[in-house]
């Protein structure tokens, strides 16, 4: 499967892509206890068996471990929408890195696999091998899903992949900070760094400031309260979501995902 940035003006024009989660069966579930220390959630994603179009992928301040054709590979955290080109009735099953603990279990920063979709093999060599021999190829998608989960958490369990501040750093901004409220002094103040320390772990954890972090899950944030809110007027949510206005949500809406927030599903 081939993947590479897009920018935002070619969506919707020359390559009609559409949104991940809108093509194919997708269904996602919290990881068995033995993985929890460092993934929050599994997921599966299958094609269809018919011609699929390009999908997009937008930023959403995650990092996954992902079994695509028979291989283990990372999707690092994006800045900014990518296109994937999936064959017919592929199937993917991803492992949603908790905030922060990427970087533990894979031993490298995110800042170096921003935008990225790396084969384990570039970053762990044969060790990834190893790991990817234990599978063995099934029909029944669930089965395959549990030799996953358990070849994973074999390699999870007992190791402390988990940047605790970090965490914190995130469930701050995920919720929203008062408004008028400054983000890097706050967090300074919050997890009591410097601001060259707290650049440098947001790096490592995150693979980017915590600015851009904001923004994406801003935008989120304003797409959790529309699936909740029905017929709420977009200009106030955008409010309450943290934006100045509706004109800024648009914006940032065209930035991260490429369309409008009226044509997001």
């Amino acid at each position: 499967m081939t993947v590479a940035p897009i920018r935002a003006e070619q969506i919707g024009e020359e390559m009609e892509p559409v949104l991940a989660q809108t093509t194919g069966f997708f269904r996602e579930r919290p990881v068995a206890r033995g993985l929890a220390g460092a993934f929050s959630a599994l997921w599966v994603h299958r094609m269809d068996h018919q011609a699929v179009p390009p999908i997009v992928i937008t930023p959403d301040a995650t990092i996954d471990l992902q079994w695509i054709d028979g291989r283990f590979r990372i999707a690092g955290p994006d800045k900014e929408p990518q296109i994937e080109r999936p064959s017919s009735g592929a199937v993917i099953v991803g492992f949603r890195f908790r905030p922060g603990a990427a970087a533990g279990w894979l031993g490298v920063p995110a800042s170096e696999i921003v935008g990225e979709r790396l084969d384990l093999g570039v970053l762990w060599g044969t060790r990834a091998r190893a790991l990817s021999d234990r599978i063995k190829a099934v029909p029944d998608l669930d089965v395959m899903v549990r030799q996953l989960e358990e070849t994973v958490g074999m390699h999870t369990q007992g190791r402390d992949a988990l940047d605790p501040l970090m965490g914190r750093a995130f469930d701050a901004i995920d919720e929203g900070l008062p408004p008028e409220t400054p983000l890097v002094p706050f967090l300074q103040r919050h997890l009591h760094m410097s601001e060259r320390t707290l650049r440098r772990r947001f790096e490592s954890a995150f693979g980017y400031g915590p600015k851009t972090l904001d923004r994406i899950l801003r935008f989120h944030r304003f797409r959790r309260l529309r699936g909740k809110a029905g017929d709420a007027s977009t200009a106030v949510l955008a409010i309450e979501a943290g934006y100045a206005d509706q004109a800024h949500l648009i914006r940032e809406s065209r930035r991260l995902t490429g369309i409008t927030p009226s044509a997001l599903t």
